[in-house]
């Protein structure tokens, strides 16, 4: 199961972490994990590349996770938070679809 954390301070999503594999189906098969990283790679490329937001984003291979943690305060602020509140709104309903492979978590 692919576990997804949105960390919250008050109303403000303050970053997220994705890990695990979903299991819906074999490595290169699996149209869970690849939603799952489509939406995670688009999320982090917007915020980053797009808005300037300067979030840290960590990878663990082993772990199959990638957490990104946004700084205190970003010029785009009301942008990253659309973002990150897409990326939460996808990954529900993707969890009401596939509720044995993905778990969504405000942490």
């Amino acid at each position: 199961m692919t576990k997804c954390e949105f960390f919250m301070d008050e109303d403000r999503i303050t970053g997220f972490s994705v890990s695990g594999h979903s299991g819906y189906a074999e490595s290169g098969q699996d149209i869970v994990c690849a939603a799952i990283s489509a939406v995670v790679t688009m999320a982090e490329a917007t915020i980053n590349d797009i808005c300037g937001a300067k979030a840290k984003v960590r990878v663990k291979d082993a772990d199959a996770r990638i957490t990104l943690t946004l700084p205190a305060s970003c010029d785009e602020e009301e942008t990253v938070q659309a973002v990150l509140a897409g990326m939460m709104l996808t990954l529900c309903n993707m969890r009401d679809d596939y509720p044995d492979y993905i778990e969504v978590l405000e942490v």
